[in-house]
This record gives C-alpha cells, sequence and structure tokens, in this order.
C-alpha cells in the first residue's frame, strides 16, 4: 500500500520499534502533520481475552472528561412523563418513532430507551443492532433516568466492545484537543476497561495499546507504564 508525503513524513517522527508512555504518545500524536480537517483520535487496545466465550466479552461505556469533539444527535423512546425528561434529546417518541426507523429514518448517533419501551423498539434490532446502536441496559442506554442518559450521551459518552480480535477500538477526541485533554480521555477509558477485566480472563489483560489519528501512522504505548497514567 503506497501512502501519501504526509503520512511518510509522519512516520519518520515516531520509533515502531518503542512503546512510549501515554504522556509522550499523546505529544507525538500532536506533532503529526494534520490532514485538512479536525481528524478523530482513537485508542486501539488489544486484550488478553478470547471473545467467542461469553464470559470473556468486555462490553460497556464510559463519559469522557472532555468529551469527543463532535455533535451527538440522540434518540430517546419513551412516552408520556419520560418524554417530558427527554427536552435535550434530538428526537423523542414512541411507536410512532419506531414505525419511522423501520421506514428508513436514521439521523442519529445514539439511542436510548425506557424499559416499557424495549417491546417495540426490539423490533428494530436488524436495523439497530448491525450499526451498534442498540440500547442496552449494560451500557445504561436502557433505563428510566432519561435526562441523565440523553445528558451523558450528548457530553460525551461512548461505548465500546471487542471485538472478534480482542481489540477495543474507541474514540477518545480530536487532534484539535489539548494533549491533556487527549490523555485525560485516553487515561479515562482505559481505568474503565481495565475496571472491566472478565473473571475469567487469565494471564496478561492489556497486552498492547496504540494511539493514532485517522490519516496518522499509530503510537504503541509501553502497557507496562499504563497503569501509572491511569492513577494519575
Amino acid at each position: 500500500m503506497m501512502h501519501g508525503k504526509r503520512y511518510r513524513n509522519n512516520l519518520k517522527k515516531v520509533d515502531h520499534l518503542k512503546y512510549y508512555p501515554l504522556e509522550e504518545a499523546v505529544q507525538i500524536l500532536k506533532s503529526f502533520a494534520s490532514a485538512k480537517f479536525d481528524e478523530t483520535v482513537e485508542l486501539a487496545v488489544r486484550l488478553g481475552v478470547d471473545p467467542k466465550h461469553a464470559e470473556q466479552q468486555v462490553r460497556g461505556a464510559v463519559v469522557l472528561p472532555h468529551g469527543i469533539g463532535k455533535q451527538v444527535r440522540v434518540v430517546v423512546f419513551a412516552k408520556g412523563e419520560k418524554a417530558k425528561e427527554a427536552a435535550n434529546a434530538d428526537f423523542v417518541g414512541a411507536e410512532e418513532l419506531v414505525q419511522k426507523v423501520q421506514e428508513g429514518f436514521l439521523d442519529f448517533d445514539k439511542v436510548i430507551a425506557t424499559p416499557d419501551m424495549m417491546a417495540s423498539v426490539g423490533k428494530l434490532g436488524k436495523i439497530l443492532g448491525p450499526r451498534g446502536l442498540m440500547p442496552n441496559p449494560k451500557v445504561g442506554t436502557v433505563t428510566f433516568d432519561i435526562a441523565k442518559a440523553v445528558l451523558e450521551a450528548k457530553t460525551g459518552k461512548v461505548e465500546f466492545r471487542v471485538d472478534k480480535t480482542g481489540i477495543v477500538h474507541v474514540p477518545v477526541g480530536k487532534v484539535s484537543f489539548t494533549a491533556a485533554n487527549i490523555r485525560d480521555n485516553a487515561a479515562a477509558l482505559l481505568d474503565t476497561v481495565v475496571k472491566l477485566k472478565p473473571a475469567a480472563a487469565k494471564g496478561n489483560y492489556l497486552l498492547s495499546a496504540t494511539l493514532s489519528s485517522t490519516m496518522s501512522p499509530g503510537v504503541k504505548l509501553d502497557v507496562s507504564k499504563l497503569g501509572a497514567a491511569v492513577a494519575a
């Protein structure tokens, strides 16, 4: 694969045989020549789990302290008083909203539902599931605390799930963020992932981690020092 001049120049700024502390990795990422748009910064963490086994699945959500740098469009399935609590959501409705989605409406990034609406929302499984939008109580998107869920979604809550290769990919901000804000977001994610270690997972849990932006090379993190970064 042939990379562009910007990518090749950025590649010279990182030693691919070296594993960097989080703080230094963020500084390197910030030093890369940026694209013509505000690139997303992503953290990829390879875990010592076997996702084929249900007891080793890692799934969760975290409210990033500095958000992800994008406007999040939120849909809420609720009725009555709970619908009123969703005043800050972009779209609110009950069965009529379910029908609208069935007819092709997908102009949203996050879906929240009250438990009593899940029988109806369940009909949207084939539409929302493949897009990673299906509400789930494990990540707080099936709840009666609608106001809190909408606020978290709007201010930087991200959901994640280990993929079939044992890797968690999560956006942790934009390259325009300060280095401190990217670091804080990455540390918050790592802290949550560590706390979700399955009891069935044996041996090393954090195997490797890489920080990158949309158009940049990856910067490998020193996982032996990630605990200290999280604690800080």
